[in-house]
């Protein structure tokens, strides 16, 4: 068996079952394991992986153990399973677990590799933060990352920057989702029956998203396109700076940071 989560919530799902669709893994090449195993057998049901009773069962059937639990039930999965790791390749994606922190849990005994994912894997649109420093040979780096590339765009990090990196890829989701879900009360406000506003809305984020993905043009370059003068775009700008996105979106950052 190729991996083998420990812990199979809505993250390892959507990794799961991304890798199936895309043809990046087959069914039998997953297995997973989770404290609540009726839980744990639906979504094996619904999703094709092999659910195991035991962590230790997991670990001594997979070739990568992706640890996909929450941050703070690590340590007692570890008094359980520690010495089985020895050897073994070991992918973590739980928040703050990153190379340092598994080096000093395990002594070296795993080889090891930080990705902080974030939730748009689900449909293949992912951001995959990767740890520069890592211990997986250079056959399982590639592996790992040709298998992350499948769901979205691989980036390493140094380790100083995988905090900052981590809050604007992987909380960023929300705050664009209260986003869209304001503009599309607007929209609702004037007419719009609710599902067209958040289809309006969402196409027009990812277009906009994309625009500036593929052409690399500056943000501000972009909106000015779209600002006549005396037009009704720069009026609608002029009202979000009065009302302070910009100050908003920097004070989302730092709330998360400042924790």
């Amino acid at each position: 068996m190729k991996l083998g989560f420990i812990g199979m919530g809505n993250m390892a799902q959507a990794l799961t079952a991304g890798w199936m669709e895309s043809g990046a893994l087959a069914a039998g090449e997953i297995g997973a394991y989770a404290p609540h195993q009726d839980k744990l057998q639906k979504n094996a049901e619904r999703l094709g992986f092999v659910p195991f009773a035991s962590a230790r069962e997991l670990v001594r059937a997979a070739e990568i153990v992706i640890f996909a639990c929450k941050p703070y039930q690590i340590e007692d999965v570890l008094a359980d399973i520690g010495p089985l790791l020895d050897g073994k390749a070991l992918i973590s994606i739980a928040l703050g677990w990153d190379y340092e922190r598994w080096q000093a849990a395990l002594r070296g005994a795993a080889r090891v590799q930080f990705v902080m994912p974030n939730t748009p894997a689900q449909v293949r649109e992912g951001i995959f933060l990767f740890e520069e420093i890592h211990s997986l040979t250079e056959e399982e780096e590639a592996f790992a990352r040709s298998l992350f590339s499948a769901l979205g765009k691989v980036i390493a990090l140094p380790s100083r920057l995988m905090e900052i990196g981590g809050t604007v890829s992987g909380c960023g989701p929300a705050f664009a989702d209260m986003i869209m879900e304001a503009f599309a009360d607007a929209g609702v406000k004037y007419g719009l029956p609710r599902a067209l506003a958040y289809e309006l809305v969402s196409q027009m984020l990812l277009g906009s998203a994309k625009l500036q993905r593929d052409t690399k043009t500056h943000p501000a370059v972009l909106k000015d396109a779209v600002c006549s003068p005396g037009g009704s775009t720069i009026r609608g700008v002029a009202a979000l700076e009065e009302y302070g996105l910009r100050a908003a979106c920097l004070a989302a950052i730092d709330a998360v940071m400042e924790k």
